[in-house]
């Protein structure tokens, strides 16, 4: 594979069940090697279908996957190999010890025994001291730990992470963020879904965006907020304001609800934000603040956004 080659190339990917259902429509996708991408979408909107397509699990009834350049149904071993996963399930609930599971996930990969890397990556993920314990009698948090580890028993380049933090507490959903940063500084790709929106707005490079079955948008996270992001102006009025005076309706304004505040809604890379003018005319009109201040749609305002508009 050169350089240039993305990690993972996605070609006019479709799944069609049975009944008729449509989870997966034309899908085209690529990833570039190292990076974080999230992949956003509601519930039911073909992200898990998509990642068990590519991982194997699932056959899609047309289009092409390529990993590391291998095709992933000629080629099928190899491009499994290339790919670990942590399933969303917790499916851990077992009488072995921590070090045996993750052993025994690097033997199912035909790879010969290497304790200094299962070592290496049982400390990384702070389960070292924790290697003889039986699985099930681990938390949550330390279980889905055990479900990363196995899935990077066998050296893959591209680790997907299927709502890696789901179900577990702020603490320690913080601390996975680390472990994913880390593991993309070791020159892995991580993809990851993911239904708490600030995650993907901490950790993500590229942002790709699924709903009904349908790549809507892929992004790079940065240009995604400054692109789609909405600025605010909120005024903090000396009088509570029941009515916008006729004078301001060429400005796209609103009142708080209990009437203190007046909002202000422009585009932050326009060449002119207006806000000029309006103060100017919020003086001719007798309106006076004491206050001013700004703010910025979250990612998750333009996920929500971006849902509505084709749903």
């Amino acid at each position: 594979m050169s350089a240039d080659t993305p990690v993972l190339c996605v070609e006019g990917l479709n799944k069609t069940y049975e009944d008729g259902f449509e989870a997966l429509k034309n899908i085209n996708l690529e990833i570039e090697e190292g990076e974080i991408f999230a992949l956003l979408g509601p519930n039911g909107a073909g992200k898990t279908t998509l990642i068990n397509i590519i991982c194997g699990i699932v056959n899609a009834t047309s289009g092409r996957v390529a990993v590391g350049g291998f095709d992933h149904l000629e080629d099928y071993r190899q491009t499994r190999s290339l790919i670990g996963l942590v399933p969303q399930e917790l499916t851990t609930e077992t009488f072995e010890s921590v070090l045996d599971t993750v052993a025994f996930s690097r033997g199912l990969f035909g790879k010969p025994r290497d304790p200094e890397h299962l070592e290496k990556v049982l400390k990384s993920l702070s389960l070292w001291d924790k290697k003889d314990n039986v699985i099930m009698t681990l938390s949550g948090g330390m279980k889905r730990r055990v479900l990363i580890a196995k899935a990077l028993s066998h050296e893959p380049r591209v680790l997907f992470l299927d709502e890696p933090t789901a179900g577990v507490d702020v603490e320690l959903r913080q601390d996975m963020w680390q472990v994913v940063r880390e593991l993309r500084e070791s020159g892995v790709t991580v993809i990851l879904t993911t239904h708490y929106i600030e995650e993907a707005e901490q950790m993500a490079d590229r942002i790709g965006v699924i709903n009904h079955g349908e790549i809507i948008l892929v992004q790079e996270k940065e240009r995604l907020m400054r692109e789609l992001g909405q600025k605010q102006l909120i005024l903090s009025l000396d009088e509570p304001l029941a009515d916008i005076p006729r004078r301001l309706d060429d400005f796209d304004l609103e009142v708080s609800l209990d009437s203190t505040e007046l909002i202000y809604c422009y585009d932050s890379q326009a060449k002119s934000t207006g806000i000029t003018a309006l103060l100017n005319e919020l003086r001719e009109a007798g309106i006076h603040f004491s206050d001013v201040r700004t703010s910025q749609s979250s990612l998750e305002d333009i996920f929500v956004d971006l849902v509505k508009r084709i749903r």
